[in-house]
């Protein structure tokens, strides 16, 4: 059985996604030990609770240097004693302490095609607004394991979204979660959870 971690900083659907694949069996041999934000009013807080799933808040508010945040975080994950953290919308960087401590065991979902509209500064709906400032006609989103750069991790799965005239931001960041986030960010934990995926040279390898 793969315990996953999930760490999110707001609304929490792809945690939503996640809880509801499990609950249909469409991610199998999984189960969410623990639900970490690093925001109080994360609505994604109440999701973990309402579906009886550990859930707490670690917030840089509440700690007197960043460094200190940074390691009370990795104690809440260790805490959990998680196979795999999901990154699920998680505002944070994540520190090179945390990388090592679970090395080719942190996924990441990321709202576009990487290595299109990723790195520093894209992040939540300036993905959306960058690619429609670009006009490109096809976004989409990417499963990726974390590593030491942002947004480089090897890329488990990715899936095309069409942009539409006349979208704005918000729309379009709608249509990639409902036509893509939703589907393979619960995709990508059924393969780990199956022992289908691997990394090689720096590649992520999925298994038939």
């Amino acid at each position: 059985m793969l315990k996953i971690c999930v760490l999110v900083s707001g609304g929490g659907t792809n945690l939503q996604a996640i809880i509801d694949r499990i609950a249909d069996n469409t991610i199998t041999n999984t189960e969410i030990c623990g639900v970490i934000s690093n925001n109080h009013d994360a609505y994604a807080l109440e999701r973990a609770k309402t579906h009886g799933i550990p859930a707490r808040c670690i917030s840089p508010k509440d700690f007197e240097s960043r460094a200190v945040f940074h390691d009370a975080l990795l104690e809440g994950i260790k805490e959990y004693n998680p196979d795999l953290v999901v990154l699920a919308g998680f505002l944070v960087n994540i520190t090179p302490e945390i990388i090592r401590a679970y090395p080719n065991r942190i996924i990441n979902i990321h709202p576009s095609l990487i290595p299109s509209f990723c790195g520093k500064g894209f992040y939540g709906l300036h993905v959306h607004e960058g690619v429609l400032a670009r006009g490109v006609k096809v976004t989409g989103a990417t499963v990726h394991f974390v590593d030491e750069g942002t947004d480089t991790g090897p890329i488990i799965l990715q899936k095309p979204v069409e942009v539409l005239q006349g979208d704005t931001p918000e729309a379009l960041q709608r249509r990639v979660m409902e036509q893509a986030e939703w589907h393979i960010l619960p995709q990508a934990i059924d393969l780990i959870a199956n022992g289908k995926v691997k990394v090689e040279d720096g590649k992520a390898v999925i298994l038939n």
